[in-house]
């Protein structure tokens, strides 16, 4: 009979005391937690999320791979592997071949795994992602809804689920990298590495992507932008974008410089 009473006690205490506080707002990493106050030979040092973006063949592995061994920086690379593979399903494979009957399902699980991506434990100063959490919503499955090919109770269903985790779960970034590509170079890209999946992806689809891309990193469209963005040009050959990467190392890894928009 008294544990409620006590609980309600302490916790009125605590904040009373200013030992416990709200911490949220565009500015704060994390959607709203609460925070015990921390001695400053104890905070920890500031780690940064830098989420690389763009089209489908934009050169996104390229950039991670050409990070991979720098000091202090850690590599999340797209979970790919478990979206062609859950427990024997290719869900990937199946939502390119019909998109109409598998889009919800490929979309849920790269929601649960890009969450996972989020919010596992950052061992390095440094974390460089593939893509993010809110480009699966704000591309992919804004791509499937435009298109028709998502029931608008699937699209609504989803984004309930994504406006839950974003204000419930840390799930922010301190710079979005945009490689920024025409879809030709894409198309072209992506018949060269023939992968699987992607063998029967048209142009159109990528011309989609790209319009969507543009909208919410470059236009302002209906989306909000949640980081500074960098844009690099990523139309050039291997050497070149190679180039590229090297000039902006330190803008990249160091994004606290960074103004807030494209």
């Amino acid at each position: 009979m008294l544990l409620q009473p006590l609980r309600s006690w302490a916790t009125w205490t605590l904040c009373r005391e200013g030992l416990r506080s709200p911490a949220w707002g565009p500015g704060k990493r994390g959607a709203q937690r609460w925070a015990w106050p921390r001695d400053k030979e104890n905070e920890k040092e500031k780690k940064s999320v830098i989420c690389v973006e763009g089209n489908i063949a934009s050169g996104k592995t390229t950039c991670l791979e050409f990070f991979s061994n720098t000091t202090d920086v850690e590599v999340l690379p797209e979970p790919v592997p478990k979206w062609r593979n859950v427990r024997g399903h290719n869900p990937l494979g199946l939502m390119y071949r019909d998109a109409c009957r598998w889009g919800l399902t490929l979309q849920t699980y790269v929601q649960l795994t890009m969450l996972d991506q989020h919010t596992r434990p950052q061992m390095s100063p440094v974390r460089l992602m593939e893509r993010s959490i809110h480009s699966a919503r704000y591309i992919f499955v804004e791509n499937l809804y435009r298109s028709r090919k998502m029931p608008e109770v699937d699209y609504v269903v989803l984004s309930e689920w994504f406006d839950w985790i974003v204000k419930n779960t840390d799930v922010s970034m301190d710079l979005i990298v945009y490689l920024r590509t025409t879809p030709e170079t894409c198309y072209q890209r992506l018949k060269m590495r023939c992968r699987e999946e992607e063998k029967v992806i048209p142009l159109e689809y990528l011309d989609a992507i790209h319009h969507l891309y543009e909208e919410w990193l470059i236009k302002g469209g209906p989306f909000p932008i949640v980081a500074p963005v960098l844009v690099i040009e990523a139309d050039h050959d291997m050497q070149k974008m190679l180039e590229l990467l090297e000039q902006n190392r330190d803008r990249i890894l160091t994004p606290g410089n960074q103004k807030h928009g494209p």
